[in-house]
């Protein structure tokens, strides 16, 4: 069976995430969405906890079920910062966790070492290497994943504070990594660009700080599993046993690809970055490093090799926008839209994935079906996003020759 599924999640009680967010809405756009497995996120966050104990019911497999029967695994993200080799480190970790029992002894050992009410994103200031440790005397069935591993700030590879390779981040106990988390600024292609990593499946989660279908879903990870377990789920990751492949934004969307300046409003390919040495045309001052310059750096192939089978395409919410010229994922044309999709087709990703242009003919304009038609096939061009901004769809340079193709871009 196939379960697609997004395990790196927040509730409300994380720092920059929506105060809103319930596992209620995290079930109802995640139906909406297509996804059929969530990490609960922040599993040791009090308040957070007791949600999850009060609406969630935990089966002898490891797994939590809601009244409705939409399945949840326990799961947190911390950060970790900290000096090694004499450079200050700051690293996020996804944690996966077994059952209830290990969630009670692992926030039962985070509370020994600091604070954990403040943030459903807890920082502590032990290293990698002193968190595997931790993680181990607890339990060898908690899996750790270094999150959206290539992002500037906060990664295991970011320009501002990462590392060159696992090994160097973890030493000896990288024989405890299975799995990277690809993040929205990087695919698997550009990954399996250097060798190094040839050995670490690839997962790819959303890290939504809000549970809107904008957010939630935007990266998964494909599961073809005879049995819905957490055993089960964990061996695809450590083994590639029913890993079946990910689902990908295009990385120029995401929000660290190229290098530049918010501030400056300057962005700039690896290639331009480099010709400056990395300096600001208008500040003079450090650009912040992105994704693309760090696979440049590291990478050791010109062509990506033993790719796992992936499908990349940008959320349905920013095609709606992009189309009818709007910035606003949450305006009332795109959202009366996307209500219009999903209630005649099954789900988001049948939209954007199966749905035939046949089929959209009679519920959408032909532009908009056009747009979600090359989005399938890779073919819309993107303004990179760089320094915390996110990539922007560009329709204007769309190449479309023929004519009554082209007669569908005039409203």
């Amino acid at each position: 069976m196939e379960f697609i599924g997004d395990l790196h999640i927040h509730g409300r009680y994380a720092q920059a995430c929506s105060k809103t967010t319930t596992l209620e809405d995290l079930e109802r756009n995640a139906r909406i969405k297509g996804l059929h497995l969530l990490g609960t996120g922040d599993c040791q966050h009090p308040l957070w906890r007791k949600e999850i104990d009060q609406k969630l019911t935990e089966d002898e497999n490891g797994i939590l079920w809601t009244k409705t029967h939409f399945p949840f695994i326990w799961t947190t993200e911390l950060s970790l910062i900290y000096t090694q080799e004499g450079k200050g480190r700051r690293i996020h970790h996804v944690v996966l966790l077994p059952n209830k029992e290990v969630v009670n002894q692992f926030t039962d050992g985070l509370l020994k070492k600091g604070r954990i009410d403040y943030d459903g994103r807890p920082i502590f200031g032990m290293s990698s290497i002193e968190f595997v440790d931790f993680v181990r005397s607890i339990s060898a069935e908690i899996e750790i994943i270094p999150a959206h591993a290539w992002t500037s700030w906060f990664s295991i590879f970011g320009s501002k504070s990462g590392f060159d390779s696992v090994e160097e981040c973890f030493l000896d106990r990288a024989k405890y990594i299975h799995a990277i988390e690809t993040g929205l600024s990087s695919d698997v292609k550009m990954n399996r660009r250097i060798s190094k990593l040839d050995k670490y499946n690839l997962v790819s989660f959303s890290d939504p700080h809000s549970s809107h279908p904008s957010r939630l879903g935007r990266e998964a990870t494909i599961f073809d599993l005879n049995k819905l377990t957490y055993k089960n789920i964990i061996n695809a990751i450590r083994i590639g046993e029913g890993l079946k492949g990910t689902i990908e934004t295009n990385p120029e969307y995401g929000k660290y690809h190229y290098d530049g300046h918010r501030n400056c409003n300057v962005t700039l390919s690896s290639e331009e970055s480099r010709k400056l040495n990395g300096i600001c045309p208008k500040c003079n001052k450090s650009l912040t490093i992105g994704v693309e310059y760090r696979i440049e750096e590291l990478a050791d192939r010109e062509q990506p090799k033993n790719v796992p089978h992936y499908k990349e395409v940008l959320p349905l919410h920013e095609l709606i926008a992009a189309t009818y010229g709007t910035k606003s994922l949450t305006s009332k044309k795109v959202q009366t839209i996307y209500e219009t999709l999903i209630k005649n087709f099954k789900n988001e990703y049948d939209i954007l994935l199966k749905v035939s242009e046949e089929e959209f003919k009679k519920i959408i304009h032909p532009k908009l079906s056009r747009i979600i038609l090359l989005n399938r096939e890779n073919k819309l061009q993107i303004k990179p996003g760089y320094d915390g901004v996110y990539g922007e769809i560009l329709l204007d340079n769309l190449k479309i020759t023929d004519k009554k193709q082209k007669a569908l871009f005039d409203f």
